[in-house]
């Protein structure tokens, strides 16, 4: 069954892999990303960007605008966020952090549920809790809170742990991330973005709220049996 996915954050490191494995699965019609700015054209015609100002009052709206669009095609849509800072993330504020992660993330999420998206995939962080004395995992909390609150019929929360692949995380981390088992060890970058994939076109997945962490992750990834080539 064919399906479009209307993501932002799919130029960062996470998204990138996200938007790759998209684009190696056959029944994915179309993504749709949503930049601030333009970034490099995708070789692969199926993926296209769409310049929105997220700083906008009317951002919401114009997601709303875009994923009824894309429901017009007549495939099933749905939504995904994989917007990270990244290793710069210590140098942000936690007021600019929330900004991102909760006030962008969050319009984007209110304007594909109020656009018919009933079915949507949140990039988080192992140990993420609003209750945190960490500043990250705190604002993620909060991130998950929030869209939780949108209503989605089915929200996928993807906590990683230590990201290999990844150009923020350092070669030594991922290395001995692989030494911790759990949540909060190594977990590699496209196996995430396969995961992802492995959500969408799982169309016997229950409605409500569930949260994949690295063995989760792992398990999907190696259950999608389609030919991924690099693009």
């Amino acid at each position: 069954m064919a399906f479009r996915v209307l993501i932002i954050g799919g130029t960062g490191q996470v998204g990138d892999a996200v938007v790759r494995a998209l684009a190696a699965e056959p029944s994915c019609a179309e993504v749709v990303m949503v930049n601030r700015r333009a970034a490099s054209p995708n070789a692969n015609s199926r993926v296209r960007q769409v310049i929105l100002d997220t700083a906008s009052p009317q951002f919401p709206a114009d997601v709303t605008t875009l994923a009824q669009a894309m429901f017009a095609l007549g495939d099933s849509v749905y939504g995904a966020s994989c917007v990270g800072v990244g290793k710069g993330s210590t140098k942000w504020s936690e007021e600019e952090l929330a900004a991102l992660e909760i006030g962008v993330v969050g319009g984007f999420a209110r304007g594909c549920h109020a656009g018919g998206i009933t079915r949507f995939s949140l990039l988080s962080a192992a140990g993420s809790t609003s209750k945190s004395r960490i500043r990250y995992a705190r604002v993620m909390g909060l991130k998950e809170e929030t869209v939780q609150k949108i209503g989605f019929q089915r929200l996928a929360i993807f906590r990683p742990g230590i990201i290999a692949g990844n150009v923020h995380t350092p070669g030594y981390l991922a290395w001995l991330g692989r030494l911790i088992p759990g949540s909060f060890g190594t977990i590699e970058q496209d196996d995430i973005g396969r995961a992802f994939v492995a959500e969408f076109i799982d169309n016997s997945a229950p409605d409500g709220i569930v949260q994949f962490e690295n063995e989760a992750m792992r398990r999907r990834s190696r259950a999608l049996k389609v030919n991924q080539p690099t693009l």
